[in-house]
């Protein structure tokens, strides 16, 4: 199994993450957005979408997307749990991170700690804060009743949120406000086989 990715991404920490927690044996193939790695034509063969994280399977299919990658590799295992309802609630969480969370959290970092936030998207950078306040809001609201966002143990809804919420203060975003993301993000940090992101 290999999988392609930028270890400082959001995104593809995910996979590293569950990777290390549930102990799964793979190849990482380290890949530079901004070097234009992603363009190249021997992996938009692989992914013509052109993004990452990127699994490959040993028998030679590819799998695109971090949270279907997720899903995934953690099937038949507590972090995606088969009672229905449970599952559609970790879906709802996973749903949320990728149209009310990474859109304006994720971009926002980009922007800054890729970017170096250039003018041109000073405006852009400035616009995005209210919808990120908005989900960190509801992640609070959520956190400060329950340890985990699903259940009472950890499953791929929190991996899946887990990748942006713990870098947002790189996207300006004070996690000082919100008390109860703050204990999430130890209580993450703390399982057996926790994997960090690089500094750099």
């Amino acid at each position: 199994m290999k999988i392609y990715g930028d270890l400082i991404s959001g995104n593809c920490h995910k996979i590293k993450l569950l990777c290390s927690l549930l102990s799964i044996g793979h190849e990482w193939i380290a890949m530079d957005i901004m070097a234009g790695d992603c363009r190249q034509a021997d992996f938009l063969a692989k992914n013509p979408n052109g993004k990452i994280p990127l699994l490959e399977l040993d028998d030679g299919r590819f799998l695109a997307e971090s949270n279907a990658i997720l899903c995934y590799l953690s099937s038949g295992t507590d972090h995606l749990p088969a009672d229905r309802y449970l599952n559609a609630k970790i879906f709802e969480w996973m749903f949320f991170e990728q149209y009310s969370h990474e859109p304006y959290i994720a971009v926002r970092r980009f922007i800054n700690k890729y970017q170096g936030l250039p003018a041109a998207r000073q405006a852009e950078y400035e616009a995005k804060f209210a919808g990120g306040e908005k989900a960190l809001g509801i992640m609070e609201s959520r956190l400060s009743n329950t340890d985990f966002l699903v259940g009472k143990s950890p499953t791929i809804a929190d991996i899946a949120l887990y990748g942006y919420t713990h870098v947002a203060d790189e996207g300006g975003y004070d996690l000082d406000r919100y008390p109860a993301i703050q204990a999430w993000l130890g209580r993450i940090a703390a399982l057996p086989r926790y994997e960090s992101m690089p500094s750099t």
